[in-house]
């Protein structure tokens, strides 16, 4: 007989899993509330005022702080190897500075090499991550090669291993890129299950063609590197990347928009009904490309990743205000240090500079700076854009990006009027320079908790290498997919309307042809096309038939038959001014 488990009395348990947030203003993406927050178990249990809850809770006074879901960080580069160099931020190290900077989660990527099993790229990125995230993750998996193969893995792995993001790219030549077929393909294949199609759009061929001119022109340093991918050249594979995904009607997300052109271009798709989501990067917003132009080899070199850093200084506003506008609905940091060692790689040749830059710790404090300190956002727009709509997009909500009942406990005490000073001499990144060096923030996490627990406890970091766990992201998400599939819905609607009149018109026609057949004193002929131009009426809706002896008017319609009989040596004829069914607006006549 088992011993029966003595139930520990409510008021003796540890206060570790009880937290009680009181006296906070509460920020989600749609609404601003004075309330508490009690959490137990890692999970939000109470909100509201006078909550009733167990002795023994740890309480944290808010009172003139914001209290904000964890930041969700969409894109990062975590124990990345590329270009000959590898990330000396782990995915202990990366987590532990995402804390430092109130994101509570983030979703990296898993990158196969060309002909690399899809499936062996997850579980490689599973083992690096899992025994040493300190915060929850995801992961996005690259389509880098195509075949049968491939195709099966992307079902099995959104079905078995809770993937629904697969990101493709459009540069990076012999390396990562394919083809525009591929890509028509690849995004077939993901609305098919489910799944989200994103693009690094970015014209690789072009850019290889650039490079090998700037080099044999003597241009070797990091400035190359703008020049031979300019903003056009980003822009135009963003409207073809819109372009293929819409002729299968896949979502798409386009990751790390950095110049204004293709931001308008997302937002020109967007108000067109296509279902499109950009997302813009802390780098993109906090600095600009005239960086990349620094004498200094490393300082210029540290600033380059790609797309390029825009040398147009007014870009970065720009991009803010779209973020503000719902041009853009997503801020990443595309975090992918490394040393300025590694760095030098590229000393003689800029297409041999590993690119990356930081940005995991500093995001949410350089995107409220440049947001909502400037007056451009309000809080609520900076938790969509920062964590709310990344969860939606990768169906996570409200699980996370949320402060609700029941929503995980990721939450941070947001202090609008504390400010920092970002630095490579203070942060919590691996790489030894910042490309925020000396920005000044408004806007400082002095609380962050991850799943309950308490990680950053005024200003303290107090991150655990595994504490973090793998949150798997559901294909179909409604966010996304309930557009797409009204918008098809529509659209069936519309074809079968087209159908439906181009069939009655026939009918007509037919029913015209047989009753002049059946009039025996009614002679045709064929009309040269010279003599009878076919014409839209302007400003009539229909033409009415001239009366013939002893013949009436067939049928009303949107064309006309003259069936004037006369003695004289003239043959009477039919002439078709309009088709039958009237002029199409579609094209068809």
């Amino acid at each position: 007989m088992s011993t029966p488990v003595k139930k520990v009395p409510i008021h003796l348990q540890s206060a570790q899993n009880r937290l009680m947030i009181k006296n906070g203003r509460v920020v989600n993406d749609d609404s601003i509330v004075d309330g508490d927050v009690y959490i137990e178990d890692g999970l939000i249990k109470q909100l509201g005022r006078n909550l009733i809850i167990p002795g023994g809770t740890r309480i944290i006074d808010a009172r003139g702080k914001l209290v904000i879901p964890g930041g969700i960080d969409p894109h990062t580069h975590l124990s990345f190897e590329f270009m000959g160099a590898k990330s000396p931020d782990d995915f202990y190290q990366g987590t532990k500075a995402a804390l430092a900077g109130g994101t509570t989660m983030l979703i990296d990527f898993a990158l196969p090499k060309k002909g690399e099993s899809l499936i062996e790229a997850y579980e490689h990125w599973r083992q690096l991550a899992d025994d040493r995230v300190c915060c929850d993750y995801g992961l996005h998996v690259g389509v880098t090669w195509w075949s049968e193969k491939v195709k099966e893995e992307m079902a099995v792995l959104c079905k078995e291993h809770g993937i629904n993001s697969f990101k493709m790219f459009m540069a990076y030549k012999d390396v990562f890129m394919v083809n525009d077929t591929e890509l028509y393909q690849i995004f077939d294949r993901c609305k098919e299950i489910g799944a989200i199609a994103q693009v690094h759009a970015e014209n690789g061929s072009v850019i290889a063609e650039n490079a090998k001119k700037l080099l044999a022109s003597g241009v070797k340093g990091p400035e190359g590197h703008e020049r031979s991918r300019p903003e056009d050249v980003e822009a135009e594979a963003v409207n073809r990347a819109c372009v293929i995904a819409n002729q299968v009607s896949c979502p798409l997300y386009v990751v790390h928009v950095m110049s204004k052109s293709a931001a308008a271009v997302v937002d020109a798709a967007r108000k067109n009904g296509q279902r499109v989501f950009g997302e813009t990067l802390a780098a993109a917003v906090g600095t600009d490309g005239t960086h990349c132009s620094h004498p200094c080899f490393q300082h210029a070199a540290a600033h380059i990743l790609s797309p390029p850093l825009n040398p147009d200084p007014s870009t970065k506003d720009r991009l803010v205000e779209y973020l503000a506008n719902d041009g853009l609905q997503v801020t990443g940091s595309d975090n992918a240090t490394f040393s300025s060692k590694d760095k030098l790689l590229g000393k003689d040749d800029f297409t041999k500079i590993p690119n990356g830059v930081n940005g995991v710790e500093d995001r949410m404090s350089v995107v409220w700076e440049k947001g909502v300190h400037s007056g451009k956002m309000d809080p609520t727009r900076f938790v969509a854009v920062t964590s709310a709509n990344a969860a939606k997009i990768f169906n996570i909500y409200p699980r996370k990006g949320c402060i609700a009942v029941g929503s995980d406990a990721d939450i941070v005490i947001w202090d609008p009027n504390q400010t920092r000073t970002i630095s490579a001499k203070t942060h919590h990144q691996g790489n030894d320079f910042n490309i925020f060096e000396g920005m000044v923030c408004h806007g400082v996490p002095e609380y962050v908790i991850v799943n309950g627990r308490v990680c950053v406890d005024e200003g303290a970091l107090k991150a655990v290498q595994g504490y973090g766990r793998f949150i798997p992201t559901p294909p179909f998400s409604p966010y996304v997919f309930e557009q797409v599939k009204s918008r098809e819905e529509d659209k069936k609607d519309q074809e079968k309307a087209i159908a439906d009149g181009a069939a009655a018109a026939a009918v007509a026609a037919a029913e015209i042809v047989k009753k002049v057949e059946q009039n025996g004193n009614v002679e045709t002929r064929s009309i040269p096309a010279a003599e009878t131009p076919v014409t839209a009426v302007e400003t009539e809706p229909s033409l009415s038939c001239p009366s013939s002896k002893g013949q009436r008017n067939l049928q009303d319609s949107t064309f006309s038959i003259s069936t004037e009989l006369d003695d004289s040596a003239r043959k009477s004829c039919i002439r078709v001014k309009n088709p039958p069914g009237g002029q199409s607006s579609g094209g068809f006549w």
